[in-house]
């Protein structure tokens, strides 16, 4: 079975793309909602972050988002060591999920795969592209946050031409292309390769 992944900057339409890979029956790991799962409910991990944030990191046992955000996004130190401890925890949950897949291809979709040195258990990588202009109206729209607030974010990820040049397929994504056409030549590449690779 083919380990594929796909990733993008934030705004940039993973989840939408994921969603369609969905319906053509591949399974999808989401590693932000592994990762939310993780700071919620495994107590190790809990400590660590109490231990490095605080005990204002969680209220009534629940893990403080906007306090750990307001922190980690203006100090890339922080984030890092946050990141430090999260990411080796999501990419083993990642390895597990895969071995338990039956499909041809299976897809784990991560936001921050190159920064976290996830793509080493990755056989194939798809790019999710949109304008910065766009990307910054959709996490605008999505979240709440103002356009400075979504800058810091941006700016915090790989720049996105360097993120793209390391991607197998690239998916544009900019409200203008179709992206079902190229969803589905990527589709059917990767099912002959996984036919292939057997």
């Amino acid at each position: 079975m083919l380990k594929v992944a796909i990733t993008g900057g934030i705004g940039s339409g993973k989840s939408l793309v994921c969603q369609v890979f969905k319906t053509l029956g591949i399974p999808i790991f989401n590693a932000d909602d592994t990762s939310n799962q993780l700071v919620e409910n495994n107590l190790e991990l809990k400590a660590s972050i109490i231990e490095l944030f605080g005990k204002e990191a969680y209220i009534n046992g629940n893990y403080n988002r906007k306090f750990i955000g307001n922190i980690v996004f203006s100090n890339p130190e922080k984030l890092q060591l946050l990141n430090d401890l999260i990411h080796p925890l999501a990419i083993q949950a990642a390895k597990q999920w895969f071995e338990e897949q039956h499909a041809p291809y299976a897809i784990k979709e991560a936001a921050i795969l190159f920064e976290s040195n996830a793509q080493q258990d990755i056989d194939i990588v798809i790019g999710i592209t949109a304008p910065e202009a766009v990307r910054i109206e959709r996490v605008m729209q999505r979240t709440g946050y103002n356009k400075e607030e979504v800058i810091k974010r941006i700016a915090l990820q790989m720049p996105e031409e360097e993120k793209m040049a390391k991607c197998h397929y690239v998916i544009q994504n900019d409200n203008n292309t179709a992206i079902l056409p190229q969803l589905l030549r990527i589709h059917e590449a990767l099912m002959i390769k996984s036919n292939t690779t057997q």
